[in-house]
């Protein structure tokens, strides 16, 4: 991410540098007429992010809570294409890794969700 779009915020990073990634790995499935699976992918992989952002101006703590839960359910259904690619297309190479990347955030998004119950 460019430094002038980072912010202080680890979750917000994490997750746009994420659907930087999908993109690019989206692209490689397109380039192997895989159309489904990468349009699948896309909008569930981008969505995390756009969710946690979407958090940081939630109108109640109940908002920000739920806004979070989102962003875990797109986590869930990432990671089930994921799996697919990793089952299916050897020739993607970078799947464990973006795999790897989606489990570290989604230790931090439900550590944030459950800090904010108890608040």
């Amino acid at each position: 991410m460019r430094d002038d779009l980072k912010t202080k915020n680890v979750i917000v990073n994490l997750t746009f540098e994420f659907a930087l990634d999908i993109i690019k790995y989206c692209d490689k499935l397109e380039q192997n007429y895989k159309y489904g699976l990468a349009r699948q992918l896309f909008k569930s992989g981008t969505s995390i992010g756009a969710n946690v952002r979407e958090a940081q101006n939630a109108e109640s703590k109940a908002d920000f809570i739920h806004k979070f839960k989102i962003a875990a359910k797109e986590m869930d259904e990432t990671d089930y294409w994921l799996q697919l690619c990793l089952e299916s297309y050897d020739y993607l190479d970078n799947t464990q890794i973006l795999r790897s990347k989606l489990e570290d955030i989604s230790k931090i998004i439900t550590k944030i969700i459950a800090t904010s119950k108890k608040q």
